[in-house]
């Protein structure tokens, strides 16, 4: 796949890795929709780059489903799916104020795994519409993971079980798509210097970029939205999920 040829959608997409991942494949000549609930934030961004907004809820099947015909209409079709869409809660399974609460982990659940599994089935029976290449390819799904899935921390149960089950579906989801010529990846970011990490004191940010292995700062999202490119473009990269960390590993 060439970029300049790509329709892509991505959820996420008013900020973060999403906001820079729709930045990148603009500047590259893709068609890009977003989808994202910050109606205000999608709406200047998209205009700002020349793409479509819907606002979405991920969880939600119609919701869903409405933004990908949106998307359709405003791009005639849709040939990669970027989720990410995402949210991350700090809670220990047991602390001082008691268990964990349940209701968000559930939440933290449904937005991030089930969240992006929604998106990713839906979008994959739009792209298998697409025309397909000599090697019979159709697209590309890119799903987020995180190395909290590898390496979650205290704090992290909710957030690395969702991450986790990113990682557990890419290479079945592969397999399940890869009649209809559909790649399915997965990204799995280390600290990057996102809206979560941008409202912590310097000295934080600083601590947490003292333990990457290489080069000693945190990512920046553009990094992201640089290698959900290549994943588009390398047509024999699936199945897989790509640590983005500057070596990190978390003890």
């Amino acid at each position: 796949m060439r970029i300049e040829d790509t329709a892509a959608i991505v959820t996420g997409g008013a900020s973060g890795l999403g906001e820079a991942t729709a930045r990148h494949f603009r500047e590259r000549g893709a068609q890009v929709a977003i989808f994202d609930r910050d109606a205000e934030r999608g709406v200047a961004v998209a205009r700002e780059i020349g793409a479509s907004f819907t606002e979405t809820d991920v969880t939600e099947e119609g919701s869903v489903a409405d933004a990908i015909a949106r998307a359709v209409d405003a791009m005639g079709r849709i040939t990669c799916a970027v989720n990410c869409a995402g949210i991350a809660i700090g809670a220990k399974t047991l602390g001082k104020d008691g268990p964990h609460d349940l209701a968000a982990f559930r939440r933290t659940v449904d937005i991030n795994l089930v969240g992006s599994f929604n998106v990713a089935r839906l979008a994959a029976a739009e792209i298998a519409r697409a025309e397909a290449s000599a090697d019979g390819l159709r697209g590309v799904i890119v799903n987020t993971a995180s190395i909290a899935a590898f390496d979650g921390q205290k704090g992290q149960t909710a957030y690395a079980a969702s991450k986790g089950g990113i990682v557990g579906l890419t290479l079945p989801m592969a397999r399940d798509l890869a009649r209809e010529g559909i790649r399915v990846m997965a990204i799995a970011p280390g600290t990057f210097l996102t809206p979560m990490l941008q409202g912590l004191p310097a000295e934080v940010t600083d601590a947490l970029a003292a333990d990457v292995t290489c080069p000693k700062r945190l990512g920046d999202p553009a990094e992201y939205a640089a290698l959900a490119r290549f994943i588009v473009e390398c047509d024999y990269l699936n199945g897989e999920v790509i640590r983005l960390d500057g070596a990190l590993r978390m003890q």
